[in-house]
């Protein structure tokens, strides 16, 4: 279970600040660069921030340096990420989830979706790092 509740500690830190970036993109990126020029430049930003999020969640909670436990990490984080994404399309935005997933085909979605797989297994590539460090 640590590792499930480091996952959603990880999603809450991660939500919040792609909350703040997501809402700048739209506002003020996205009409200047276009939906895939604006997904570059959020994109780096955002897998930055969770990198930083990420190593912090696993210091504070003790997350155990097994690849197990850093998979379970990810894994509940992308599930309470793919929740949260659905469920604010839905109440925000008015989309259903066939709308959403139209939108993860075309060539910004799949870059976005692209970021939150790596979102996904930081714990994992974080593991392999901070061991060849070592």
């Amino acid at each position: 279970m640590p590792a499930a509740l480091a996952g959603a500690v990880y999603f809450l830190i991660v939500y919040i600040v792609g909350f703040a970036l997501g809402a700048a993109r739209v506002l003020l990126v996205t009409p200047r660069l276009g939906a895939i020029g604006a997904v570059l430049v959020e994109l780096p930003v955002m897998l930055t921030a969770s990198w930083i999020a990420c190593r912090w969640v696993v210091r504070r909670l003790a997350v155990a340096p097994r690849a197990s436990a850093r998979l379970a990490m990810g894994a509940s984080a992308f599930i309470l990420l793919m929740l949260a994404e659905t469920a604010l399309g839905s109440i925000a935005f008015g989309q259903t989830p066939a709308a959403q997933i139209a939108s993860l085909l075309e060539i910004a979605g799949l870059i976005g979706l692209g970021g939150q797989v790596i979102f996904a297994l930081l714990p994992l590539f974080q593991l392999h790092a901070f061991q060849r460090a070592r």
